[in-house]
């Protein structure tokens, strides 16, 4: 897609504490988003001790990277919808709500949540801090370019690209699903209201689809599958035994809505359609993926635009 001519991109491991530090020192930023994560539920089973020290001991280096900055800077943190205590009640989780969670990824982010609020009140006081600090917690993401192994919508694509059908385990479990795109505009927009407006700092937010928008993992398979005629799945729950997964989950907005005017603007056929066309035209080897992405961006912008979106005017 041709970025890295567009960007300076320097990598590191986030566990690396010393190091994180002097490339947030080198670059004293204005802005920070803090997305860097183990995000796989069923890996965290796997390695727990890496999912722990990526999103507890990793989110706490960023936060002490930022204690260093002698200068106003406006951060970030990005943890899960599944950083919760999920009792998996019908209605949606709030931000006041427990946290916590069964599996080592849920109660990674349960614990990144506890870090950063202790952090908050005790390194970055709101009266006197010059870096200002929020949390965003998203619903499930889809959209093009996800290859993580575990993740439905990735596993769908390699198998139907291969001509092989998938394997659902757990094909009437629910989930907020939302394109990639609707929580970054969320970020986006909560990063420029707590630049403008002291008393967000330290507050968390979800960003998600509206709260009767939940759909099963069968419902969002069903969906691609009007896109891409190489869909194909069976169902293997009655089968399947492996580690625990939530079956319900869903979050309320209304705080992202009230404070930073911003809710999701795409219905769930929207949001499938865009992703299925992405990979269908991935695997179909279009000329220019990078096109693709950036007319699916323009497009998200102009629905944003018409639904009266106060960060796309």
């Amino acid at each position: 897609m041709g970025l890295a001519k567009d960007m300076a991109d320097h990598r590191l491991d986030i566990r690396n504490r010393s190091a994180l530090k002097g490339c947030i020192a080198q670059f004293a930023p204005d802005f920070v988003f803090h997305l860097a994560a183990q995000p796989l539920v069923r890996r965290s089973y796997a390695d727990p001790v890496e999912t722990y020290e990526t999103n507890v001991i990793g989110t706490l280096n960023v936060l002490e990277a930022l204690r260093e900055l002698d200068k106003p800077c406006v951060a970030v943190l990005i943890t899960s919808d599944k950083c919760y205590d999920n009792v998996e009640w019908v209605w949606g989780y709030r931000e006041t709500d427990a946290l916590g969670g069964p599996d080592p990824y849920s109660a990674s982010k349960g614990a990144a949540e506890l870090v950063i609020r202790s952090h908050v009140k005790s390194f970055f006081p709101a009266a006197t801090s010059k870096v200002r600090i929020a949390v965003g917690r998203a619903g499930n993401v889809i959209g093009g370019g996800d290859w993580a192994d575990d993740r439905i919508v990735p596993d769908c694509v390699r198998a139907w690209s291969s001509g092989n059908t998938v394997e659902l385990r757990n094909p009437y479990a629910t989930r907020p699903w939302q394109h990639v795109l609707e929580p970054l505009s969320g970020y986006l927009a909560l990063a420029a209201a707590l630049h403008e407006r002291p008393e967000l700092h330290g507050e968390p937010f979800n960003f998600g689809p509206p709260a009767h928008q939940n759909h099963t993992v069968l419902e969002l398979v069903q969906g691609m599958s009007r896109y891409w005629d190489r869909v194909r799945w069976d169902d293997v729950s009655n089968s399947h035994s492996g580690p625990y997964e939530s079956g319900l989950l869903k979050l309320n907005c209304d705080k992202a809505l009230h404070h930073l005017k911003w809710r999701a603007v795409m219905n769930f056929e929207e949001t499938v359609r865009l992703t299925a066309e992405w990979y269908r035209a991935y695997y179909e080897g279009h000329p220019d993926i990078g096109a693709v992405t950036r007319a699916q961006i323009d497009a998200y912008t102009a629905a944003a635009v018409k639904a009266g979106q106060v960060w796309a005017q």
